[in-house]
């Protein structure tokens, strides 16, 4: 089938990039929140689903949230970041199906973020990154 707009296949890698910038914004919000005014809320969270000491377990998830979003703004690692993205999101998909209140984003968005570290993983970084292709 032809392309409507086949110039702008030059541009393809563009939207791994864009993608990347938007999961990783969303992380480094996501991991802010918990090490940040909702850290208490969220270790109350924890600490509900026996998950002790539920601080800990907030601030841990915290850290790795801002720790992977970071590298996917940077565009270092992004593989392994999405990985680990994705990981965390199918967590929180699991966590928002036995506890629907103990998370404020919906199943939708959530399963939308997961889609999108799904694809970075396949696809890779895009531009402006300083992940190389081997």
């Amino acid at each position: 089938m032809l392309n409507t707009f086949p110039d702008l296949l030059a541009y393809g890698l563009l939207a791994p990039f864009l993608l990347r910038i938007t999961l990783g914004l969303v992380f480094v919000r996501f991991g802010w929140h918990k090490c940040g005014r909702g850290r208490v809320e969220k270790a109350a969270f924890f600490d509900s689903l026996g998950w002790k000491p539920g601080a800990s377990v907030a601030m841990g998830l915290g850290a790795l949230e801002l720790a992977v979003g970071a590298l996917l703004i940077v565009g270092i690692y992004t593989q392994l970041a999405a990985l680990a993205a994705a990981v965390v999101l199918l967590g929180a998909l699991i966590l928002k199906k036995q506890s629907p209140q103990g998370i404020a984003s919906s199943r939708g968005f959530l399963a939308l973020l997961f889609i999108i570290a799904l694809s970075l993983i396949v696809s890779g970084a895009g531009f402006f990154a300083f992940d190389v292709p081997l």
